[in-house]
């Protein structure tokens, strides 16, 4: 059974990816929870104070998956996991994608730790893409920063291409995750050598069929 707290997250949540920011407010909250306002305002005083508890939880589920790619084998498959792992769930925590820019701009604390967070996640990256380079996976860089802005380019993808899908669909579900996925990892290609293109078509071919 969940807690009140854990009602009321799980409540914001759904109507965050449903309804967008600007058109919940703690009263919506309580109002489908069926509860007083008093009663939420117990647990969170402010609409800010529950953007933030679900951010860092959004942050602490994207961590374990970074602390797992430290003991597992350096390969193309573990980036294609790591990115469709990461790109699910941004899905489950989309309203954040969809609202970036005002979150950013509204919430001093989710920006401040957002800066931060992406120092780590470019320093993880390109460790990543170093050991992928040692492997004879992806080549050497060729260009000066070349695989920090492959990161960057990364970033942006990966910050924005939930608003693309609201753009362009009628609706979006799980299933556009597939499509934008496909998308994203292709960015890679060209900075693989011959033994990580034959890899990179053997991941892809597996794709496909596990699709259907």
């Amino acid at each position: 059974m969940k807690n009140t707290k854990e009602k009321i997250l799980a409540t914001a949540l759904d109507l965050f990816n449903a309804n967008g920011l600007s058109k919940v407010t703690l009263r919506t909250i309580a109002k489908k929870m069926g509860i007083s306002q008093g009663n939420l305002n117990y647990h969170f005083k402010k609409r800010d104070d529950i953007i933030e508890f679900l951010y860092f939880e959004l942050v602490s589920t994207i961590d374990k998956s970074m602390i797992e790619t430290q003991s597992a084998e350096i390969n193309l498959k573990l980036l294609f996991d790591l990115s469709k792992s990461i790109m699910t769930n941004f899905y489950t925590y989309r309203f954040f994608l969809l609202d970036f820019v005002q979150i950013m701009k509204g919430n001093k604390i989710i920006k401040s730790h957002y800066l931060k967070l992406s120092e780590l996640r470019e320093d993880q990256f390109t460790d990543l893409f170093t050991a992928l380079v040692k492997k004879k996976i992806m080549r050497k860089e060729e260009l000066p920063n070349e695989y920090c802005f492959l990161y960057t380019r990364f970033q942006i993808l990966g910050d924005f291409w939930i608003s693309s899908a609201e753009i362009v669909n009628k609706r979006i579900s799980k299933h556009i995750i597939s499509n934008y996925y496909t998308i994203i990892i292709q960015a890679i290609y060209p900075y693989l050598t011959p033994k990580g293109k034959k890899e990179y078509h053997a991941l892809i071919k597996v794709a496909i069929i596990n699709r259907y």
